[in-house]
């Protein structure tokens, strides 16, 4: 029964059309990643390879690699017995997270702002003016990782824009939960616009210390998080649920 339960509950939320072989693996990631950043796969679902092998009429292998994929994104993390399970929305260790990510996006940052085009001002310039207007706080967290990774975009050095991009999309998770909670978005668009003015000026060393601010501000909010909402950070969803879903 509960495993039936269990595919009932991943049909609902992934549906099972059987995607082409050659785009099985992209295709599987993207619905997993899509439920999991809106909140569809909550925390602590156990993804077993056969259950979604099935589920999509593939191989077990695109499965694997997609869930591979989704781990390096800090979507997924593997436990003993459970195998891949939905990660937390947030970690204890979040605020050395960001400490790493100050590093990493000022370096970006660096060297990105001597190479940026007019084309990409413009296009950050646009994803200010979407985020002011937008109320889908499914969105929100979108589009302010693709500000970020436009003004990151000209940094040469593609492996530390994929460190980079990873730590947005952790961040991206949390905001689409907490955002309006933290109740951070006008204040954000004050930090954008800063940022996206300082950059346009070609200042770089003072949209780097500008940015270092900014993601200072996370981290205020992260703490804040932590304290207020210590059950949420270990249990997102209820105790009978998750032992549903695990099976």
């Amino acid at each position: 029964m509960r495993r039936t339960e269990k595919e009932q509950f991943l049909r609902e939320v992934l549906g099972n059309e059987q995607p082409p072989a050659h785009l099985a693996r992209a295709v599987i990631e993207e619905k997993l990643r899509a439920a999991i950043l809106d909140g569809r796969l909550p925390a602590g679902v156990a993804l077993r390879q056969q259950e979604l092998a099935t589920l999509f009429g593939v191989s077990r292998m695109p499965v694997r690699e997609a869930l591979r994929q989704l781990e390096a994104q800090s979507l997924l993390r593997v436990e003993t017995h459970k195998g891949a399970v939905v990660a937390p929305l947030i970690n204890e260790d979040a605020t050395d997270a960001y400490a790493l990510r100050i590093l990493l996006e000022s370096e970006a940052l660096r060297q990105s702002i001597p190479l940026l085009t007019a084309d990409d001002i413009e296009l950050a310039g646009s994803y200010i003016e979407q985020l002011e207007v937008e109320t889908d706080y499914s969105k929100i967290g979108t589009l302010n990782r693709m500000f970020h990774m436009t003004l990151y975009s000209r940094a040469k050095n593609k492996r530390l824009l994929k460190l980079v991009e990873d730590g947005l999309n952790e961040e991206e998770r949390f905001l689409r939960f907490n955002l309006k909670y933290m109740g951070l978005g006008k204040l954000s668009q004050n930090d954008h616009r800063e940022l996206l003015k300082m950059a346009e000026a070609g200042a770089v060393d003072e949209t780097v210390h500008a940015l270092a601010h900014h993601l200072n501000r996370g981290v205020e909010a992260i703490n804040t998080y932590l304290k207020s909402r210590p059950a949420e950070v270990a249990k997102p969803a209820t105790a009978s649920r998750k032992r549903a879903l695990a099976q």
